[in-house]
């Protein structure tokens, strides 16, 4: 048991040992020499999205993101020394390139399946660049690309002018449209009316052409009798009133079947 112990404290014993050799830098010249230490993982960059000028002279507000890895610490110490200045550098560099690829295209070009050679053009400009500050650049993407705030309100308004002329027009040809059909209508309504005035004259005409026929056959049948009714007409037609006065003289044809009743004591 405690030789095993031994084998043990022995084997972490040398683990330790070949930590600290490996974590032990020589300098030549000590408090003047010294060691710096890079992340060599691979980083994101995400710097702020830029307003890119496309062919077509479209506007676009791009967010871009890329993965990054130090891979020459001597050409990256050289060239940018910290991190900090590597990613400001990576990020011209990004921005540089989305500039360059997207302004020789158009936005319906970006928006067909052209997007993906577009994209490798832009990572393929941003590795080369990279390169020259000893890193490796493993992907580039564009995240986002929207029309930038004021164009998107430019839009905005000019499509609610749109609507709203088109409102205007879709009103102003309903009421056309409306007081064409009242006008239709009320036209019909005035021909029907006259028409139904016309046929009710045709009617009232019939009807009393054939009255007039009845009251002339009934007239010739019996010529007394139709003077007799015609008289009580006429007297009923004047005296239906109570305050209406007759100034006739007693002889007056008016009178004649009351002198005749008189005279016969009916």
């Amino acid at each position: 048991m405690r030789t095993n112990l031994k084998y043990y404290l022995a084997a972490c014993g040398v683990a330790v040992l070949f930590i600290l050799a490996n974590s032990i830098y020589i300098v030549k010249i000590p408090f003047i020499q010294n060691v710096v230490f890079y992340d060599m993982r691979l980083l994101n960059l995400d710097p702020p999205a830029q307003e890119v000028v496309l062919n077509d002279k479209k506007r676009l507000d791009v967010d871009s993101f890329t993965r990054y890895q130090i891979v020459n610490p001597l050409r990256f110490y050289q060239t940018v020394r910290t991190e900090e200045q590597a990613q400001s550098k990576l990020a011209e560099i990004v921005n540089s390139s989305v500039r360059k690829i997207l302004g020789r295209i158009t936005l319906q070009e970006l928006l067909s399946q052209k997007r993906t050679k577009i994209m490798r053009d832009i990572s393929n400009a941003v590795k080369i660049d990279a390169e020259q500050i000893g890193v490796s650049v493993a992907d580039v993407r564009i995240r986002r690309a929207d029309l930038p705030l004021e164009v998107l309100q430019a839009i905005n308004a000019r499509m609610k002018t749109e609507r709203e002329r088109d409102a205007k027009e879709f009103r102003a040809r309903g009421q056309q449209e409306a007081q064409q059909i009242r006008a239709a209508a009320e036209k019909e309504r005035t021909i029907i009316l006259a028409e139904a005035e016309k046929q009710a004259q045709v009617t009232r005409g019939e009807g009393d052409k054939e009255a007039i026929k009845i009251w002339n056959d009934a007239a010739n049948q019996d010529k007394d009798f139709f003077a007799f009714y015609r008289s009580l007409e006429a007297y009923k037609n004047s005296l239906s009133d109570g305050e209406a006065s007759l100034i006739l003289s007693p002889d007056s044809e008016f009178f004649k079947y009351f002198r005749n009743s008189l005279k016969t004591g009916k």
